[in-house]
């Protein structure tokens, strides 16, 4: 036997099964097309696919989906094919792209995304492909698109958005931004919505187009006591709040924490029924009219030596039964104050500071049960508007010759009316009109007598407050028996439209207050607690 032409025999085929295996070897690591897949030299085309392949051959560059039934583009669906420099999508059902769904894909320059069903595209779908110059989204059911979901391309020269149904409302501000500033040319889109932008091409909007500045009076902090009446107030340079609690008999002052952010716990003053707590300030000394329903009304004083608030004067108990409101003004440089009287046998009262104290200055008139009283300038002339439970709302107009109110009219048509309170747009002048049962009003001057503006539906209204924000001009309308309605005013049309609802049980007093460059409105309650909300500034294209 010929051991030698074995032994060689044997090497050679042992060689051989070696190359045979190596080769076999390196076509096993090479990745097959996918089923579903038509692959050729350089593309690969997939029809019908359930999901997105994971991989493909090595030297796929250009890579298209079309009719496949995946129902979204999940993240990172092609980090195993990082040569492709081309990528279509048509004709699919998949209606929405997460996030980083295109990472690893540093060669990607074309992306073709139509005729699919897209719904929404996280604002990191496209996150790291920095060589992508061409960019479709064309027909698919897109309405609007995340801020900044182009940030990051800055290869970018072309984006077609054609065939979509756009809403170009403040969601879309950022795009008509991004259109001013970027290199990138955009085809002509169309808007679908809203009616004021209905059929405009958004490349011919600008930023200017859109009013995405809103407000809103968002909770910030609970007090946990009923209040009847509450006043914002400075007194030096610090400012301040004061609450009246008629179970407990007290004003509790509070002031703001600018450390924890709170208003806290500043000063009380210990009385019985109070009903009102109205500070006042002359020549930089701090009086408080603490006005209750039995035991007489009186004046306290801040002794700032002392630190502590000291009752200086008592009101007038014959004339003062049964006080429901307090007026401060100032006419000619001069400190008055009135109280209006909702009992038979009262009288509304104006005082009067002369120096050392306050003095009756003139009874405006007597039996007729005052609920609110309120001082306005009308044509540039003081004016009180009395209010009351058995006759139609009352205006005094005061008389710089006998410096005495005198009466001049009244409101016609308008029984039962709780409180009359101003504001002013502009030169315009208003009043809201509360009313328990019926319909609230806004009403207007016209140079003669005010005329009806708007009805605002109440029931079981003892509040109609107007106040300001800002530039912002809202009314609140308080019920004991639904939640409390926040208006805005509307200057084309000229009237308040409805803009929030607070939950605030039995409200009966607001007081906007402004305090390191924040907003805040009071709201005392007097069955529940009392509250207070922060007024936001919220930019709706953010």
């Amino acid at each position: 036997m010929d051991y030698a032409n074995i032994s060689k025999r044997f090497v050679v085929l042992l060689v051989l099964a070696s190359v045979l295996l190596l080769v076999h070897s390196k076509r096993a690591k090479q990745p097959r097309c996918p089923s579903l897949c038509t692959c050729t030299k350089d593309n690969a085309l997939c029809e019908s696919a359930r999901s997105i392949p994971r991989s493909f051959p090595s030297d796929v560059i250009s890579l298209s989906f079309v009719k496949s039934g995946f129902t979204e583009i999940p993240k990172e669906s092609f980090i195993h094919t990082p040569a492709l420099h081309l990528l279509l999508f048509t004709a699919n059902t998949f209606d929405s792209i997460n996030e980083d769904s295109f990472l690893g894909l540093p060669h990607l320059e074309y992306l073709f995304i139509e005729n699919n069903e897209i719904k929404s595209i996280s604002p990191y779908a496209f996150r790291g492909l920095k060589t992508l110059v061409h960019l479709s989204l064309a027909y698919n059911n897109l309405q609007t698109l995340p801020k900044d979901v182009f940030k990051g391309l800055e290869a970018l020269t072309k984006v077609d958005l054609r065939g979509n149904q756009f809403i170009c409302d403040c969601k879309l501000k950022w795009l008509v931004e991004w259109m001013v500033h970027t290199n990138a040319t955009v085809d002509q889109i169309h808007c679908k919505g809203p009616a004021s932008h209905l059929d405009k091409k958004i490349n011919d909007l600008v930023p200017q187009s859109f009013d995405c500045i809103t407000t809103e009076f968002a909770s910030y902090q609970s007090l946990k006591f009923e209040s009847i009446s509450v006043e914002a107030f400075t007194f030096g340079s610090d400012q301040y709040v004061v609450f009246a609690q008629p179970f407990i008999g007290k004003c509790s002052f509070l002031e703001w924490d600018h450390v924890e952010m709170v208003f806290r716990n500043y000063d009380d003053i210990d009385s019985t029924s109070t009903v009102i707590c109205k500070p006042l300030v002359i020549d930089n000394q701090l009086f408080i009219i603490v006005a209750q329903l039995f035991g007489g009304s009186h004046i306290f004083k801040r002794d700032i030596s002392a630190n502590k608030f000291i009752k200086i004067q008592d009101i007038d108990i014959l004339k003062i039964r049964k006080p429901n409101d307090v007026e401060t003004f100032l006419i000619d440089g001069e400190s008055f104050f009135v109280i209006a009287d909702s009992s038979k046998a009262g009288s509304t009262t104006i005082y009067k500071w002369n120096g050392n104290g306050f003095y009756s200055h003139q009874s405006l008139h007597p039996w007729y049960r005052d609920t609110d009283v309120e001082y306005l300038e009308i044509s540039t002339k003081p004016h009180l508007v009395l209010s009351s439970s058995s006759q139609r709302p009352v205006i005094y107009q005061w008389n710089k010759g006998t410096k005495l109110f005198d009466r001049r009219t009244d409101i016609p048509e308008m029984e039962d009316v709780y409180a009359v309170k101003h504001f002013q747009v502009k030169s315009d002048l208003y009043i809201c009109l509360t009313r328990f049962i019926g319909d609230s009003k806004v009403m207007r001057w016209d140079g003669a007598l005010f005329r009806e503006v708007q009805t605002m539906p109440s029931r079981g209204s003892m509040v109609f407050q107007p106040f300001a924000v800002g530039s912002w001009q809202y009314a609140i309308l308080g019920s004991d028996y639904s939640f409390t309605q926040v208006y805005r005013w509307d200057a084309k049309k000229g009237q308040f439209v409805h803009f929030q609802e607070l939950n605030i049980q039995a409200p009966r007093a607001f007081s906007p207050v402004s305090i390191d460059n924040r907003q805040f409105l009071l709201a005392s309650s007097f069955k529940g607690k009392t509250q207070i909300y922060e007024h936001l500034i919220i930019d709706l294209s953010d």
